[in-house]
């Protein structure tokens, strides 16, 4: 893997790190926000951001992706609100430590064929958990920028900090 077990639970925890940093950007009347209306909600992303990346861990990990653990995770976050969310969010940090702490590198070389695609357990995670998280905390990113945070910068979306000020003249 090209990712050093430690590089990527640090990888995974920045995700978690700059994803609570756009959370506190989050006004109460962007949670119905939605684009188009086919598309998730501001709280729904949020509430599949809560899921996702835990569980596609897991699938990769395992090589099989588990329906059941899905739908109990989904159906132990839906009734949350935004804080309850963010909350569920925060503890991804601890859970991803907690999870890949014990797996042999050699299981991240491991080959595995998930959703039709062959490829190792560390390239699956780095792929969808690691670029999963990153692709879907832009799309919440790109909605507070159309529900008018246009203060939001680089900063915010890629180092989960606010810009940092003006210099004077």
């Amino acid at each position: 893997m090209v990712l050093t077990k430690s590089e990527l639970i640090a990888a995974l925890q920045d995700e978690v790190r700059i994803l609570q940093h756009l959370c506190t950007k989050i006004e109460p009347q962007m949670l119905d926000y939605r684009p188009t209306p086919k598309q998730r909600s501001t709280i729904e992303l949020l509430k599949y951001l809560a899921v996702m990346g835990p569980v596609l861990l897991q699938a990769g990990l395992t090589g099989t992706f588990d329906r059941e653990l899905w739908g109990a995770r989904a159906a132990a976050v839906d009734p949350q609100d935004f804080p309850g969310v963010v909350a569920t969010l925060a503890a991804q940090h601890d859970e991803y430590a907690r999870v890949l702490a014990d797996v042999p590198d050699e299981t991240f070389r491991r080959e595995i064929e998930m959703f039709g695609t062959r490829s190792s357990v560390g390239s699956f995670i780095v792929a969808m958990v690691l670029g999963g998280c990153a692709a879907y905390r832009t799309q919440l990113f790109l909605y507070m920028k159309a529900c008018g945070r246009a203060e939001l910068g680089t900063a915010n979306l890629w180092r989960g900090v606010d810009p940092a000020p003006p210099a004077r003249a």
